[in-house]
């Protein structure tokens, strides 16, 4: 029979836990209650007294084509950079599996990269990448502006999503090397004695059983794209959202708004509507992408 510990005191127990629910008060509902209601009063950006404005906040935010801009480069961001760290950190996977030589050493080295912060790699690939030094710089003396994330939206966007794709492949590397290691080698080794192919046993074998590491990665790599700080910090040392607004994602224009713009109002209203799409997101991870999952 299992044994429970049973406290004399019923105020011991409530000891122990308080000073976790006081942070969780203090930094999650005080906030939450905080922002929901910002967001439907108008937020003096000096200090004063606040004044209920109902869904103005949402209209206006709603009328602004600039912020449908940054839900459309959000999900351009969040798509794109989880597909492809969770693809690249899914070959890294499979090809350290395989237990070659100097395996150990490249799992080290793949995992490498989540150990930098953020912004600290978006300082360094601004660098590694600037049109006016290095391989880029030799490119555009062959080719003009063939590479210049500071003058065209659309190569910018592509580094800082390079950049979310190298800091996060190792994450999903993690969980994929995982999930390989709990697949029953004999089937590996039975397609192999059939003839199977490397490729062919990573296809037919191995990536169907990795389905439920493969749909919380798609369902964690979605959310950190969209709310991550990581996201913030790359976007924020890397492009400052330009130019021409081409990478200014959801959680930056949030921040851009509140803390240079002060306006806290219209930040929290879009606060509640970027929570609201990645509930919806997540809801339709859930409703069809989850029913192809098989856990057993």
């Amino acid at each position: 029979m299992e044994k429970r510990s049973v406290f004399k005191s019923a105020w011991l127990p409530v000891l122990f836990a308080a000073p976790q629910l006081l942070l969780i008060f203090v930094f999650f509902y005080w906030p939450v209650v905080a922002v929901i209601n910002w967001a439907f009063t108008l937020e003096p950006p000096f200090g004063g007294a606040a004044e209920f404005v109902g869904f103005e906040n949402f209209r206006e935010v709603f009328s602004d084509p600039l912020y449908w801009n940054s839900v459309v480069v959000s999900v351009i961001f969040a798509v794109v950079g989880a597909s492809c760290a969770i693809l690249i950190g899914l070959v890294l996977a499979l090809a350290v599996d395989r237990a070659l030589p100097g395996s150990g050493f490249f799992r080290f080295l793949y995992i490498l990269p989540f150990a930098v912060a953020g912004p600290a790699g978006g300082l360094a690939f601004r660098f590694i990448l600037s049109p006016e030094r290095g391989l880029a710089a030799s490119l555009n003396q062959i080719y003009p502006d063939i590479w210049n994330p500071a003058k065209f939206g659309t190569h910018a966007l592509i580094l800082v999503i390079v950049i979310f794709v190298w800091k996060w492949a190792g994450y999903t590397f993690i969980f994929l090397l995982a999930g390989l290691q709990s697949v029953p080698k004999t089937l590996v080794e039975a397609a192999a004695m059939d003839g199977s192919g490397p490729i062919r046993r990573a296809l037919d074998i191995q990536v169907p059983l990795l389905a439920p590491t493969l749909f919380f990665l798609v369902v964690t790599m979605m959310t950190e794209g969209f709310v991550g700080s990581d996201t913030f910090g790359i976007v924020h040392h890397t492009t400052a959202g330009g130019p021409n607004h081409a990478t200014e994602v959801m959680v930056f224009r949030i921040v851009d708004e509140a803390f240079q713009g002060l306006n806290y109002s219209g930040a929290s209203a879009q606060s509640i509507i970027l929570i609201g799409l990645i509930m919806i997101f997540t809801f339709i991870q859930f409703r069809f992408i989850e029913r192809r999952v098989h856990y057993k």
